[in-house]
């Protein structure tokens, strides 16, 4: 199955997206129903134990550049998500572990492989940021092999649901960018200690140079 579109992020710009992309934090907050969403050092993970992990963890969203440049996504490293998402008549839980493949701004893909009791997927994707009138245009595109019960429900279950999920994400995204920008906004006035350069850029550009290549600088 192939899947495609294009999302457009008002008021905000490449650079913008790029970082709030480049956050598995950020990232696990948006996507619908996802669980969790942490590294892990080979395909082969142990779900059973990252589940007792994290149980009960709060994974925090910030504006700290140095903190989210730790913690960016990496070009090469693997990355597991619990998600449960509601397809036709059921709800699967996909343990599912995504391999970021390439990584250089603007443009990014990743596949990966998931499971849930009677079905699995194995999927490649890839997005690309470019600027837009009035904000950011996101082209996606993504293919998937899917078997099991969900397969048998077909393209045409399948890909409503797809398609909602891009755009609950996205929209997602968006919100939290806002959310980080305004609390950029008021911190920079309570400290009066924003300059320039500080307000003009904010968040983003202070981060963008840690996360906006490769694997080095992922």
């Amino acid at each position: 199955m192939q899947f495609s579109g294009t999302f457009e992020l008002s008021d905000t710009t490449v650079e913008e997206v790029w970082l709030a992309l480049s956050d598995p934090v950020l990232i696990e907050q948006s996507l619908p129903g996802c669980q969790f969403l942490v590294e892990v050092e080979d395909t082969d993970a142990d779900f059973d134990a990252l589940r007792e992990e994290t149980e009960g963890r709060e994974a925090e969203l910030t504006g700290d550049p140095d903190v989210i440049a730790g913690r960016a996504f990496e070009e090469g490293k693997h990355y597991a998500a619990l998600m449960q998402i509601s397809v036709g008549p059921v709800n699967p839980t996909f343990e599912t572990v995504v391999t970021i493949d390439d990584r250089d701004y603007p443009a990014m893909s990743a596949s990966g492989e998931g499971s849930s009791g009677d079905s699995s997927f194995e999927m490649s994707s890839g997005m690309t940021l470019a600027e837009a009138d009035d904000g950011v245009e996101v082209e996606w595109e993504t293919e998937a092999d899917v078997f099991g019960r969900v397969a048998q429900m077909g393209q045409r279950v399948v890909n409503p649901v797809a398609n909602r999920v891009v755009k609950r994400f996205f929209s997602s995204v968006e919100e939290r960018l806002d959310d980080l920008a305004l609390a950029d906004d008021e911190e920079a006035e309570s400290t009066d200690a924003a300059t320039d350069d500080d307000s003009s850029g904010g968040l983003v550009d202070r981060v963008l140079g840690r996360t906006s290549g490769g694997s080095g600088d992922a």
